[in-house]
């Protein structure tokens, strides 16, 4: 087991974790071992990606019956479908006779088959149909049923949790409902999506988020100009979570009002923004015209693919030239995810290196701090086993 201590992952040995562990003016940041070892990624799936709460989709995206969304998470196939009575389902898309996909990507469905032996499922999951099994002694259509996962909403977001005995929802939420609840995504609906694959580390998505202390440098030509803060808008929740105050403008090419305010905004600055982290792998940024979710998802200790959603209130989607627009901001969150991506990805060759040291944390990185330790707790020390929290 990879524990706390010290030594290389990659050799069998401990990670050493003292100096991230220490206060943040005394801290440094966290060994190459935990971006590019097989163990502790492996750890990273079982610990975080199948235990906790996992934002897989906005609500309009599923909206009507029959619709569906296929997708895998950690290799792990997963079916989202709304029912005929309007109620949303997550199940393993796993056909339960010899485990085929049975659908694919996303779409309008009446019901799922199958494409191997053609036995079908309706969008409850329930087994309606599977041919020449009448003979099968004890074959019974009730326990073959599409297993079913751990679903609810938030403000229009779907949230699933592989774990059956994983934590109340309404409790992983709380702190996003506690500071981010007056966005009112609910009254937003999807603009855009944009979906990028890295070679790079998941954690290094979050972190580079998290990470204000480069925006000023790396940013410079892009929002950078319009952007301040310091720790004292910062407030560290449980868990590794936390939220954070600050000032930046709209996130286009000059900080310009291209849409104007979220109605329920009018009386907030111009220049007001939020963003919030919850545990392992969402990121939800607030401004004053829009709210953006960010998701990481692994694809191997090198790789990983990102998701960022454009959320505008519905209201929006009546202006004029609301998809001109639109695609503004689409460009330009375009250009500043090339900015960070090839910082990440030059993170990532630096991590299998023998020549690699983990530099010293700036107390403006006090975000990341917080995170690190939580994610050491969780991953590799006394909380690594496996054991429920």
């Amino acid at each position: 087991m990879l524990m706390s201590g010290s030594g290389d992952a990659a050799s069998g040995g401990k990670v050493d974790f003292s100096q991230v562990n220490q206060v943040l003016s005394q801290a440094s940041h966290a060994p190459g071992a935990v971006y590019h070892d097989p163990e502790i990624y492996e750890r990273e799936v079982q610990l975080l990606f199948k235990r906790e709460w996992l934002f897989v989709a906005r609500e309009e995206e599923i909206e009507k019956p029959g619709d569906y969304l296929a997708l895998r998470i950690c290799n792990e196939p997963v079916l989202i479908a709304r029912n005929r009575s309007g109620e949303l389902n997550a199940f393993y898309n796993m056909c339960q006779h010899r485990g085929v996909e049975v659908a694919e990507g996303s779409g309008n469905a009446r019901s799922f088959m199958c494409p191997y032996h053609g036995w079908v499922y309706d969008l409850n999951g329930a087994l309606k149909g599977a041919a020449h099994m009448q003979n099968s002694e004890g074959f019974d259509f009730k326990n073959c049923r599409l297993r079913s996962i751990r679903l609810r909403t938030w403000r229009g977001n779907v949230f699933i949790c592989l774990d059956p005995d994983g934590r109340d929802f309404d409790e992983a939420i709380a702190p996003f409902e506690q500071d981010f609840g007056f966005l009112q995504t609910d009254r937003c609906r999807l603009a855009n999506k944009i979906s990028l694959t890295l070679n790079c580390n998941w954690k290094f998505v979050p972190e580079n988020i998290m990470d204000f202390y480069h925006v000023n440098v790396l940013h410079s030509g892009t929002f950078g100009s319009n952007f301040s803060w310091d720790n004292d808008g910062v407030i560290l929740r449980d868990r590794g979570e936390f939220s954070i105050w600050y000032k930046a403008g709209p996130p286009t090419p000059g900080g310009e009002l291209l849409l104007g305010k979220m109605p329920w905004m009018e009386d907030r600055d111009p220049s007001f923004a939020s963003h919030g982290f919850m545990m392992p792998n969402l990121t939800i940024f607030g401004r004053i015209d829009c709210v953006r979710p960010f998701v990481a998802w692994p694809l191997g200790p090198h790789k990983c693919e990102v998701l960022v959603y454009h959320l505008f209130p519905e209201e929006f989607f009546e202006k004029p030239e609301f998809q001109e627009k639109i695609e503004i901001y689409r460009q330009y969150q375009l250009k500043v995810l090339n900015e960070d991506s090839s910082m990440m990805e030059s993170m990532q060759r630096a991590m299998a290196l023998d020549t690699y040291r983990p530099g010293r944390m700036s107390t403006l990185e006090k975000p990341m701090h917080h995170y690190l330790n939580e994610y050491n707790r969780r991953i590799l020390g006394t909380d690594a086993t496996g054991a429920a929290e």
